[in-house]
């Protein structure tokens, strides 16, 4: 059971920080726009799914099923989920050197990923060291939840967030990469699909979360209203992969 309690911390924090804001709104005699409890749905019955598939004798079942039909289908592995996890915020960033404004200028929107970031890695690492669930191909014993998928759907929530103004295409097609990436970590039988599913709810409330954090985060943190330039841009060193944040104040 100790690897889920991150997971019920996870979902109270999200809890709590909406009705702080809901009261800071009321307080200061202010309307602002606020995430509805509707949008806790989808990525908490994601969470959700994923953690009974730990123990649910029917889910394992079906991971097994799922990865199985995959595995009929499988002559050669592709390991495009290592940069596609990626893509979903480049492509925020890609669209804003290209002269397409979404909703935060760079300052504000690299605080809001650099946040959502790590609430995810924070939340998916603290798991995976406390569980032991084994992984498809029997590599290791931290296949739950899966952290590729995590960081595809913080981005595609990312992408959604900042581009839904403008068109909802490219919150849609954002969503279309995280979910293949989620597939190719099955395909590429890394993950079971209740990791997949974790993952990718997990990444959804991270953005979430770190949207309803921004404002508290920036007048504490980031008061200089100067102006701020950068880079944000995935790195491999030959072992592992990340993220590289390169900012000019």
């Amino acid at each position: 059971m100790k690897k889920i309690y991150p997971l019920i911390l996870f979902s109270l924090l999200a809890s709590a920080l909406h009705s702080q804001n809901q009261k800071a709104d009321s307080l200061e005699g202010k309307t602002r726009t606020r995430f509805k409890y509707e949008t806790l749905i989808i990525p908490s019955v994601l969470i959700t799914y994923g953690v009974i598939g730990l123990e649910s004798h029917a889910l394992k079942g079906v991971n097994k099923n799922t990865q199985h039909e995959l595995k009929e289908h499988i002559d050669n592995q592709f390991t495009v989920d290592d940069i596609s996890q990626y893509a979903p915020f480049i492509t925020v960033y890609g669209l804003n050197a290209l002269g397409v404004k979404g909703k935060n200028n760079f300052k504000d929107r690299t605080i809001i990923l650099g946040t959502a970031y790590l609430i995810m890695g924070t939340t998916v690492n603290v798991i995976k060291a406390t569980g032991n669930e084994v992984r498809p191909d029997g590599s290791s014993n931290n296949s739950f939840p899966s952290g590729h998928t995590a960081t595809a759907f913080i981005g595609a929530e990312f992408l959604f967030q900042e581009y839904k103004n403008v068109s909802l295409w490219y919150g849609i097609s954002g969503y279309l990469v995280a979910a293949g990436t989620g597939f190719f970590r099955m395909y590429n039988d890394r993950h079971w699909l209740s990791d997949v599913a974790a993952g990718a709810g997990i990444g959804i409330l991270s953005t979430k979360i770190a949207y309803w954090l921004h404002p508290v985060i920036k007048r504490t943190f980031f008061k200089n209203e100067e102006k701020v330039s950068g880079l944000v841009m995935p790195y491999y060193n030959g072992k592992e992969y990340g993220l590289g944040l390169s900012m000019t104040f």
